[in-house]
C-alpha cells in the first residue's frame, strides 16, 4: 500500500510469493568461491555470494567470529532478516581483476542502525575498516551518500576476505553490489535526480489539489493533500533523505520515525479511500473493515515509539499486504455500482501494485536488478498520484455537470410552475375574495364571542369578590354582633341597678324637708332600704356592668379598625404598609370562621414595612388563610388541636418572604399543578367559582413577586410568598 513502509509491503509479498517463485525459477546456491570482480563485471547485487550467520545471543565478537562462526550462503538476491535481539555477520571474497584498486562494497538499503566493517588479514585476524549506521549522526560518515559504502582498498591481482556486522531496530535488507568508485557516484547522482523528480510530481500535485480545495471546499482534496503530504514525509524517511537534511544530528527520531511515518501513511492511505470511494455509502460492511484496519495502523503507530518495533513491523506486513488487496476489491466493486470516479482509483492503485509486484520480484531473482527494476515503485507511487489526482478534478467536471442538469432541470419546473402559477392566479384570486368575506364574517364573531368573553371574565371576577364579600360580612356581623349583644344583655340590670340607686336618694332628698323629731326614724327605714337592695352588691354590679360594656366597645372599635385597614381604600395606588397589620386585620375578619380547635401562631420577624397595593395584598392573605380555615374543616378526623402558622423573614435587604402553613388534609400533585388555573375548584358546584387563587397569582405577580406552594396528602399545605420591600418603577411601566 502507498501508505505503509514500502520495505515492510515488499518484505511481506516477498515471503508470501518466494515459494512459488523459487519452485519455478529456483537456481544453484553460490559456491564459496571468491567472486571475480573485471572491468565487465555486471552483477549488481550478488546476496547469493555473501556468507551470513545470525547471532541473536550476540555471543560472537570480532575474534571469535572468525574461528567459530558457522556461516552459510543466502539462498536470496536481496535476503531480509526481521532481528529483534542479536546481531547479523557477514562473510564474502573478492579477487580484483581490475587495474583500479578503489572497489566500493555499497548496500543499497539505509534503514540500518549500526553496521561494521572488517577486513580479515594474513594473522586471521579482523581489521576494522568502517563502523557507520542511523544509529550515529549523519555528519559521522566519510561520504554524503544515503545509502552505505565501503572501499575495499584491494590492489589489481590480490584477493581479500571481507566480514561486517549488522545490528539494527528495523528489519535489514541485503541489498549488496561491488562497483567502482565513478559508478557509485554516477548511481548517487542519478538517484538524487530520481528523488527530485518524484518529489517535484508529488509537491506539484500537492499544491494543485490544495488550489482545487480551496477553490471548491470539498474535503476529499485536503483529505488528498494530506494523504501526499503523509507519503511524501514517509518515502523520505524510507529512502533516508530526511535523516541526512532534516534531522542529521538526532539519530534518535530517525530510530523512531521509520515505522512511525509507514503507519501514518497506512492511516492516510485508508482515511482516504474511505473518503474518496465512499465506502459508508456504497459498501458498508467493508467500511467497517476498512476502520478496523485503521485502528491496526493506530496500534503500530503507538507501538514504533516503544521497544516493540520487530512486532510493529511484521504486523505492518500483514495489514499492509491485507489491505491492498481490501482495496482492489473495494474500488472494483464501488465502480461497479456505478461510481465513476471509482475507475481511476482502481488504475492508480493497480499502478501502483504492478510496480510494487515488480520490486518483489527482483529482490527475488525473478526479474534483474537494473535502473527500471530498482527505481520502479517511485514511478508506480508517481503514476497513482497523477491518476488520483485525475480522478479528483473529475469530480469538478461531474458536479459541473450535474450542476448543468441541475440547473436546466430547474429552469424547466420553473417555466412549468410559472404556467401553473398563472392558472392558478385567477383561481386563487377567487378564493381569496371568498375566503376574505369568511374572514370578515369570523373577524366578527371572534370579536363578539370576545367581548362575551370579557363580558363574563368580569361578572367571574365581580362573582369572586362578592363571594370573599359576602365571607368577610357574614364574619363582621357575627364579630360585631357577639360585643353588641353583650353590651344589649348589660343594660337590662345596669337600668334596674341604677332605679335602686334613684330610690335611695330619693329617700334621701326627703329628709331635707322632714320634721327634726322624725329625721332618725327616717334614716332607720333608709338604712332597711338599703338592707333590702344590697346597695354593696348594686355597686359591685354596676362597676362589672360598666366595664363589660367598656369591653364590648373596645372590642367593636378593633373589628372596625381591622375592618379599615383590610378594606384599605386607597388599594389602586402603591403605598409602603406594615404587612403584619395586613395579616392580623384579616384574621380579626375571619376570628367567627376558625374553630374552636384551631390557633392561628405568628411568628413575625421581618422588617414588614415594604411598598405594595395594600387593598389587593389583604386580599391574597383573605383568600389564602380562608382556604387554610377550610382545608382543616375539611379533614376526616380533625385533631383536637389544629394550627395555622404565619411566619414572616427578610431574605434579604431587598425581598421578604412570609409563609403561612396549615396542618389541613392537604393536595395530591395533580391539584397541586393546577391550583393557580383560572376556574379550577375542589370544591363542590356552587360553593367556589375557582378564580380565588387565580386571582392571588395574578395579585403576586402585579407586585413582580413569586408564590410557590408545598403540599401532601394528610400532611397540610404551605404557601411561600416573596414579595419586593420596594417596586422597582422601571418594573412598573
Amino acid at each position: 500500500m502507498v501508505g505503509e513502509s514500502l520495505m515492510s509491503i515488499k518484505n511481506h509479498l516477498s515471503v508470501v510469493v518466494l515459494v512459488l517463485i523459487l519452485s519455478i525459477f529456483a537456481t544453484q546456491p553460490a559456491c564459496g568461491k571468491p567472486i571475480n570482480f573485471t572491468d565487465n563485471f555486471k552483477e549488481t547485487s550478488f546476496g547469493k555470494s555473501v556468507e551470513l550467520l545470525q547471532d541473536s545471543r550476540n555471543s560472537l565478537n570480532d575474534k571469535s567470529i572468525v574461528r567459530q562462526g558457522k556461516f552459510t550462503f543466502s539462498e536470496h538476491t536481496s535476503p531480509v532478516f526481521f532481528i529483534k535481539e542479536g546481531t547479523l555477520w557477514g562473510r564474502f571474497s573478492v579477487v580484483n581483476n581490475t587495474p583500479d584498486s578503489n572497489i566500493i562494497f555499497s548496500i543499497r538499503y539505509p534503514n540500518i542502525s549500526d553496521i561494521t566493517f572488517y577486513k580479515l588479514n594474513e594473522g586471521d585476524q579482523l581489521t576494522q575498516l568502517l563502523r557507520t549506521g542511523n544509529a550515529l549522526h549523519f555528519n559521522s560518515r566519510l561520504n554524503n551518500y544515503l545509502d552505505y559504502n565501503f572501499n575495499l582498498d584491494l590492489h589489481t591481482g590480490d584477493t581479500g576476505i571481507y566480514y561486517f556486522k549488522i545490528f539494527s531496530h528495523h528489519p535489514i535488507e541485503l541489498h549488496t553490489s561491488i562497483l567502482k568508485k565513478n559508478e557509485v557516484d554516477s548511481k548517487h547522482s542519478f538517484q538524487g535526480l530520481i528523488m527530485a523528480a518524484y518529489l517535484g510530481v508529488i509537491i506539484s500535485i500537492l499544491l494543485y489539489n490544495l488550489f482545487l480545495f480551496f477553490v471548491t471546499r470539498d474535503k476529499s482534496y485536503i483529505v488528498y493533500v494530506l494523504y501526499l503530504f503523509v507519503l511524501a514525509v514517509a518515502q523520505l524517511t524510507l529512502s533516508g533523505i530526511c535523516f541526512k537534511y532534516l534531522w542529521p544530528n538526532n539519530p534518535l527520531v530517525n530510530n523512531y520515525g521509520v515505522l512511525a511515518t509507514s503507519s501514518a501513511t497506512g492511516i492516510a492511505t485508508i482515511v482516504f479511500a474511505i473518503s474518496f470511494l465512499h465506502t459508508s455509502t456504497y459498501l458498508p460492511k467493508l467500511h467497517k473493515v476498512l476502520l478496523a484496519i485503521v485502528a491496526v495502523d493506530v496500534f503500530v503507530f503507538i507501538l514504533s515509539f516503544t521497544s516493540y518495533r520487530i512486532l510493529g513491523y511484521q504486523i505492518l506486513n500483514i495489514v499492509g499486504l491485507a489491505s491492498a488487496l481490501i482495496l482492489l476489491y473495494v474500488s472494483i466493486a464501488v465502480f461497479r455500482k456505478g461510481y465513476r470516479p471509482a475507475l481511476y482509483y482502481l488504475l492508480a492503485w493497480s499502478a501502483f501494485l504492478v510496480g510494487l509486484i515488480i520490486l518483489v520480484l527482483r529482490n527475488v531473482g525473478v526479474l534483474p536488478v537494473n535502473t527500471f527494476t530498482t527505481y520502479v515503485l517511485y514511478l508506480g507511487s508517481a503514476i497513482e498520484a497523477i491518476l488520483l489526482s485525475i480522478a479528483l478534478a473529475d469530480k469538478i467536471t461531474i458536479l459541473r455537470r450535474e450542476k448543468e442538469l441541475s440547473q436546466a432541470e430547474a429552469i424547466k419546473i420553473s417555466h412549468e410552475n410559472e404556467k401553473l402559477v398563472r392558472e392558478q392566479n385567477v383561481v386563487l384570486e377567487q378564493k381569496v375574495a371568498e375566503r376574505t368575506e369568511e374572514l370578515q364574517l369570523v373577524n366578527e364573531q371572534v370579536t363578539t364571542a370576545y367581548k362575551d368573553l370579557k363580558d363574563a371574565q368580569i361578572q367571574l371576577v365581580e362573582a369572586e369578590k362578592m363571594a370573599s364579600l359576602g365571607v368577610l360580612t357574614a364574619g363582621i356581623a357575627h364579630e360585631i354582633n357577639n360585643p353588641i349583644n353583650f353590651v344589649k344583655s348589660n343594660i337590662k340590670p345596669l337600668q334596674l341597678d341604677f332605679k335602686d340607686l334613684l330610690e335611695v336618694i330619693d329617700e334621701y332628698e326627703k329628709l331635707h324637708g322632714a320634721d327634726l323629731n322624725t329625721v332618725a326614724a327616717r334614716l332607720k327605714q333608709i338604712e332597711a332600704l338599703k338592707q333590702e337592695i344590697d346597695l354593696d352588691f348594686v355597686k359591685t354590679e354596676i362597676k362589672n356592668l360598666m366595664k363589660g360594656i367598656e369591653n364590648g366597645a373596645e372590642r367593636t372599635a378593633d373589628i372596625v379598625k381591622g375592618l379599615r385597614t383590610f378594606s384599605r381604600l386607597d388599594e389602586s395606588s402603591i403605598n409602603t404598609v406594615d404587612i403584619h397589620e395586613g395579616l392580623d386585620s384579616t384574621i380579626v375578619l375571619l376570628r367567627s370562621n376558625i374553630p374552636t380547635n384551631v390557633t392561628v401562631v405568628r411568628n413575625y420577624n421581618a422588617d414588614a414595612v415594604i411598598e405594595c397595593f395594600p387593598g389587593k395584598l389583604n386580599q391574597v392573605f383573605m383568600n389564602i388563610l380562608s382556604n387554610a380555615v377550610q382545608a382543616i374543616k375539611e379533614k376526616q378526623a380533625p385533631a383536637d388541636e389544629e394550627k395555622i402558622t404565619i411566619t414572616t423573614k427578610n431574605l434579604n435587604e431587598k425581598e421578604v418572604e412570609i409563609k403561612i402553613a396549615d396542618t389541613g388534609k392537604g393536595m395530591t400533585e395533580e391539584v397541586k399543578q393546577k391550583i393557580f388555573e383560572p376556574f379550577f375548584t375542589t370544591k363542590d358546584v356552587g360553593e367556589g367559582t375557582g378564580l380565588g387563587l387565580a386571582i392571588v397569582f395574578k395579585i403576586i405577580q402585579e407586585h413582580f413577586g413569586k408564590i410557590e406552594v408545598a403540599s401532601e396528602p394528610g400532611k397540610g399545605t404551605e404557601f411561600f410568598i416573596t414579595l419586593n420591600t420596594s417596586i422597582p418603577l422601571k418594573n412598573l411601566n
